[in-house]
């Protein structure tokens, strides 16, 4: 992914306050503190795009980026409210299932959803409920294992392959801190949507 800028557009917890879907845009899901704002960042190559959190649950609205690729093409990067995690209020947790659902029912550009794991726990109920979701709504999902590095050399394939068989589909192992599978996965993103690089 050949980035000349990226900057974020807006945040919101309104889908009626979204930007118009005006370019293709790829969704980024996950339980909370799995990574992905790392993830967003270490694709764009930019270390301060989205706010990294010690503190799970950071990410409250639904968080826009707005990306140009060199040769011209643009792309919006969605950064959706991490799940699983229980120290918000009660009716925040509820309402992020309409606000994500939302989103992802009526984005007419939405060209995939990027769903993240972290390697060393592996996929859980609630991500293979979100997989299931997806596919039954029509949207490509580019299953992500997180945080490879963190594990000894040895056990990197293996827990790949533990999450490959779990969700019964091809996983992209990853480490934004080595950038280890950028070149792979962004290459799966651009073609979702339709860019050529």
């Amino acid at each position: 992914m050949d980035v000349v800028d990226a900057s974020f557009l807006l945040s919101s917890t309104d889908l009626t306050k979204l930007p118009p879907p005006a370019h293709p845009e790829i969704a980024f899901a996950g339980r909370s503190n799995v990574g992905k704002s790392s993830l967003i960042n270490s694709l764009v190559g930019r270390k301060k795009l989205v706010r990294t959190s010690s503190k799970p649950g950071a990410t409250r609205g639904i968080n826009f980026f707005r990306v140009s690729l060199r040769g011209g093409g643009v792309l919006d990067l969605v950064d959706l409210p991490g799940y699983g995690y229980a120290q918000r209020s009660k009716a925040e947790r509820l309402s992020w299932g309409p606000l994500i659902e939302g989103f992802l029912e009526t984005r007419v550009g939405l060209r995939g959803v990027v769903l993240i794991v972290d390697a060393r726990r592996g996929i859980e109920d609630d991500d293979l409920e979100l997989i299931e979701y997806l596919e039954a709504h029509e949207l490509p999902v580019f299953l992500v294992a997180t945080k490879i590095d963190k594990l000894p050399a040895h056990q990197r394939k293996l827990a790949a392959e533990a999450v490959k068989r779990a969700a019964g589909r091809r996983v992209f192992a990853y480490s934004a801190e080595t950038g280890e599978g950028r070149d792979v996965l962004s290459r799966a993103l651009l073609k979702a949507a339709n860019i050529s690089e």
